[in-house]
């Protein structure tokens, strides 16, 4: 952490560089920039040479973020929960509390598809053998997996 300096003329704002915030948190210092330049983050306190100051919420709540990014969770969404206070009671917010469970389903449902996947992978190693067995996808699957395209090739 930054200290205050005891003589005079020394910044007195202490808390962390961008550099550290960056290595605490896993987030490249580009990133924590746009996310200051979007206002997914308050804009950081600025020391008198104006390098910014990162204070132990700030870190938190870029924590928060980075567990929130890894559920999928989109920059958008995450908007209204890091309005809140790190120590707010979920529950007190309904439509946030019903966001978070209907996010929660999703991954669930997204647990569930990857395991079907699973049992078909350990079937096929098990059977030592590809052959045919159906792998019936949802219409939600079918609509995630990429696009195939063939590409035609002229043979002279």
């Amino acid at each position: 952490m930054i200290e205050a300096g005891a003589n005079a003329g020394v910044d007195v704002v202490q808390g962390y560089s961008i550099k550290q915030t960056s290595e605490l948190t896993g987030i490249t210092e580009d990133t924590i920039r746009y996310y200051e330049k979007i206002g997914l983050l308050p804009r950081a306190r600025r020391k008198d040479n104006s390098h910014r100051v990162y204070s132990d919420d700030d870190i938190e709540t870029m924590k928060l973020i980075t567990c929130l990014k890894k559920t999928g969770m989109s920059l958008d969404d995450m908007r209204p929960y890091l309005d809140l206070s790190l120590d707010s009671n979920l529950s007190e917010y309904p439509e946030l509390h019903e966001m978070i469970l209907n996010h929660k389903q999703k991954i669930l449902d997204q647990i569930a598809s990857l395991q079907q996947i699973v049992d078909l992978i350990d079937s096929k190693i098990s059977h030592n053998a590809l052959g045919p067995q159906e792998c019936e996808l949802t219409v939600e699957q079918k609509k995630k997996m990429p696009v195939r395209r063939t590409i035609s090739r002229t043979i002279k």
